[in-house]
């Protein structure tokens, strides 16, 4: 005597042929919800202004390198202290530094701090000490007439240097 078939839907088989575009359909589904629901941040609807504006970066960068200003700085536990060189003789030092630190994938990380004058060309401030890894330096003066740009990797061991004269003579 035999037992009779069973039905498709008591088999494993088909459910288990199935599973695999089932998936897919969901997961479809999921990414759309995500795509839809999240915001690009790198989309800009100003994009000419923003233009315009990373020429005028350009020429700040430019100027500090004609100036050969650099910035040596060492990054602690406690926060920031950096002294400030330049190769040509600047008419004042700055008031003040604003200094930004910036992590190249996640914004969220990113942190910016007001550095104070303490005498003879040096600055200090407060700092949360990021996580290890790379990171971006922007260093810009109170007037913001010339910028530093720099990377740094952390933990970063003695003192880093950003900026300066180049080997042609002309500035980095």
């Amino acid at each position: 005597m035999e037992a009779p078939p069973k039905r498709w839907y008591r088999e494993p088989w088909p459910w288990i042929l199935m599973a695999g575009p089932f998936i897919v359909i969901v997961a479809g589904f999921v990414t759309a919800w995500i795509a839809i629901s999240t915001s690009d941040p790198l989309v800009t609807d100003d994009y000419y202004k923003k233009g315009l504006a990373v020429d005028q970066t350009i020429a700040r960068s430019r100027l500090a390198a004609e100036r050969g200003i650099a910035a040596r700085f060492k990054l602690t536990s406690e926060g920031i202290d950096l002294q400030l060189v330049s190769a040509v003789p600047l008419d004042a030092n700055p008031a003040s530094l604003t200094l930004a630190l910036s992590h190249p994938t996640r914004a969220g990380l990113d942190q910016t701090v007001e550095l104070r004058s303490a005498d003879g060309g040096r600055y200090v401030a407060a700092l949360r000490l990021p996580a290890s890894g790379h990171w971006i330096v922007v260093i810009e003066d109170d007037a913001q007439t010339w910028r530093l740009m720099g990377n740094v990797v952390l933990p970063a061991l003695g003192e880093t240097v950003i900026g300066g004269p180049s080997a042609t003579g002309k500035g980095s």
